[in-house]
């Protein structure tokens, strides 16, 4: 089997047996891997999170500049969701994001844990 169609099959397959999970996307920057996920998520009613971080445009009618409102209109994100598009180069938002949010941070030394 072609590499490139075993793994459209593990996404779409993570996707599809993700239930009763929530998946969600951090997509930096777009193009073909932005779609197959996307679409991978179509097959169980659209992601329900989703952040875009890319400096495209809507403009030039790119997959990669879509606004996630399209990916709404397609099911590809659920309409109930809140996506975000962050208009900015990924290499300084993404590690921005972790810092803020996934990152472990040390505890202090007035804390009681």
């Amino acid at each position: 089997m072609l590499e490139w169609f075993a793994d459209i099959r593990l996404i779409n397959g993570e996707a599809i047996h993700a239930s009763p999970r929530k998946t969600g996307a951090i997509i930096l920057g777009g193009g073909l891997p932005k779609h197959h996920i996307c679409n991978a998520n179509m097959f169980r009613n659209g992601a329900d999170y989703a952040v875009y971080i890319n400096t495209a445009q809507e403009f030039d009618g790119s997959d990669s500049g879509a606004h996630p409102d399209e990916a709404v209109s397609w099911g590809k994100i659920k309409g109930s969701a809140k996506p975000v598009k962050v208009h900015c180069d990924a290499t300084i938002a993404f590690p921005l994001l972790v810092a803020a949010t996934f990152a472990r941070r040390p505890h202090s030394a007035n804390s009681t844990n």
